[in-house]
């Protein structure tokens, strides 16, 4: 049980952290684009800009990224952008793996309890026979609850799994729409949308 406890304890810590870290409102900021274009067109981009935009949030960023390299072209903007992408996409997903992870072994480290609880009542039937069967349905009964226990663990620990995997899923798509727009809006003639 004690195996299982702890995995209980992750997942309530992981998912409050989570909750709090994905907020997609803190990651993307829906006015950031337009104020980076409202920054461009008023020729204001500089280091210390570039450096309050990197600072200000993920998607900051990846922006940050983009302008520091846009005067090389759009090839090399773009690569700059999805290196950027890919650490800010690597600190999003940060201890999804572990949850998935007890949500894969929490029922597991309950069947292995359920087992050993097995083993010492087929043990106690080999040394005393099976005269009281109230004490063998106690001892089985003793035995399942560790599986019980495991799948409570594993299965709210599963959902938030997928929960935050999708969020981490569409906060992605969105920081790759802005991130095109801002490509788009620098190395062509279409107009941006800062709404």
């Amino acid at each position: 049980m004690l195996p299982i406890l702890l995995c209980s304890v992750a997942v309530i810590a992981i998912f409050i952290e989570r909750l709090w870290t994905l907020n997609p409102r803190r990651i993307a900021p829906r006015g950031l684009l337009g104020e980076v274009w409202s920054w461009l067109k008023n020729n204001q981009i500089d280091g210390e800009k570039l450096k309050e935009l990197r600072d200000s949030s993920p998607l900051g960023r990846i922006f940050a990224a983009g302008l520091s390299n846009s005067r090389h072209g759009r090839d090399v903007m773009k690569d700059s952008i999805e290196e950027a992408a890919s650490q800010v996409i690597h600190d999003l997903e940060r201890f999804l793996g572990a949850l998935g992870t007890i949500a894969a072994v929490a029922p597991l480290i309950g069947l292995l309890g359920t087992v050993v609880g097995m083993i010492q009542v087929f043990t106690a039937i080999m040394l005393e026979g099976t005269g009281n069967a109230g004490v063998l349905a106690g001892g089985i009964s003793q035995a399942l609850i560790t599986t019980a226990a495991g799948l409570t663990v594993a299965i709210p620990a599963l959902m938030a799994h997928r929960y935050f995997q999708r969020r981490v899923d569409t906060i992605v798509v969105t920081m790759e729409q802005e991130a095109v727009k801002l490509v788009d809006a620098l190395h062509s003639d279409r107009r941006v949308e800062t709404a």
